[in-house]
């Protein structure tokens, strides 16, 4: 990799960004997945420096590999959630991490329920702002971990036909892959009940099945999101045993499909809901890669953000090698 791609001071979603960047993040986080598979699985490129992981939302699977992710790099981190802190108090964003940044901080890992809050915080403070998923907006580094791990198992993404499956309203994932896959040349389609389809989706240069047969006869990749129920007030599906019925992604509806299909989840899933546990379980299952994976995307990101290249990323997992 000789060229050379700015980065700006945060990453709050991949709309704005260019396909060199995202192939950058993408193309540097393989260095780090060598570094997950050492015995010893740290590189001191981030020595010296703080993080915190400040969630204002409940998570297990992203406050965990954004932790291992700075861990690995050598970094110090602070875990803050909304329960156990001064937010309960009625304290703002801002006031928050002004005092963050009152003690020397260098990033912010940001989980927040507001769409925009990621940008909001950014455009405040001098530390890095990473947005960990904020809203129904976007969950860039799981759009990245996604195209990373279709881009392992498929060789490229470009020319690719990947369809997202399940309540796209709701799903900062969605928009965070449309955004992503569309850049890097995949043709994107979605897949739901029409009352989890945003409107006007199309505009995002995506196109719409109505019926998830249809899907799996076009679709190399299925994305498959969950029903979002602690967002949904009502009378968005008549019940999860229908939605399962019509939506639901089974062995024998996939038996059907044309060629095999690469199955990935962002979790947690609701098995025999939005998927079957023969699906999320079976061969053509890359769920736990993503997993992985992801732990090398944030590391990648954590590492361009703090001023690291492409080149010394493949040095650097040559450092503290055992």
């Amino acid at each position: 990799m000789t060229k050379t791609v700015e980065f700006g001071k945060d990453l709050t979603g991949l709309e704005g960004l260019s396909v060199d960047q995202i192939s950058t993040i993408l193309d540097v986080a393989e260095p780090f997945k060598e570094i997950s598979e050492r015995p010893i699985k740290k590189v001191p490129v981030l020595r010296g420096k703080t993080i915190v992981n400040l969630f204002y939302e409940p998570s297990t699977r992203t406050r965990v590999s954004f932790e291992f992710a700075e861990k690995r790099l050598s970094a110090d981190t602070v875990n803050i959630s909304g329960s156990g802190s001064s937010i309960v108090k009625g304290e703002s964003l801002v006031d928050t991490a002004r005092n963050l940044e009152a003690m020397r901080i260098d990033m912010v890992v940001i989980r927040h329920g507001s769409s925009g809050a990621a940008r909001f915080l950014a455009d405040r403070i001098p530390s890095n702002v990473i947005n960990a998923g904020d809203g129904q907006h976007e969950h860039p580094t799981q759009g990245l971990l996604d195209m990373l791990t279709i881009r392992d198992h498929m060789g490229g993404i470009e020319g690719r036909r990947v369809c997202i499956v399940g309540d796209i309203l709701h799903s900062r994932v969605a928009r965070s892959n449309i955004y992503g896959l569309t850049k890097l040349g995949a043709d994107v389609a979605v897949c739901g009940p029409p009352t989890l389809i945003p409107h006007g989706i199309e505009e995002l240069g995506v196109q719409v099945f109505k019926r998830v047969e249809e899907a799996i006869e076009w679709a190399e990749v299925l994305n498959v999101l969950r029903l979002q129920l602690e967002r949904m007030k009502a009378g968005y599906i008549p019940s999860l045993r229908e939605y399962n019925r019509f939506f639901g992604i089974s062995v024998a509806r996939l038996e059907k499909a044309p060629r095999d299909i690469l199955i990935l989840h962002p979790g947690p899933m609701n098995r025999g809901v939005e998927i079957d546990s023969h699906v999320a379980d079976g061969p053509h299952s890359v769920i736990l890669r993503q997993v992985t994976n992801g732990v090398a995307i944030r590391m990648a990101v954590l590492y361009l953000l703090a001023g690291g290249s492409p080149e010394r990323a493949e040095a650097a997992k040559m450092e503290n090698r055992s």
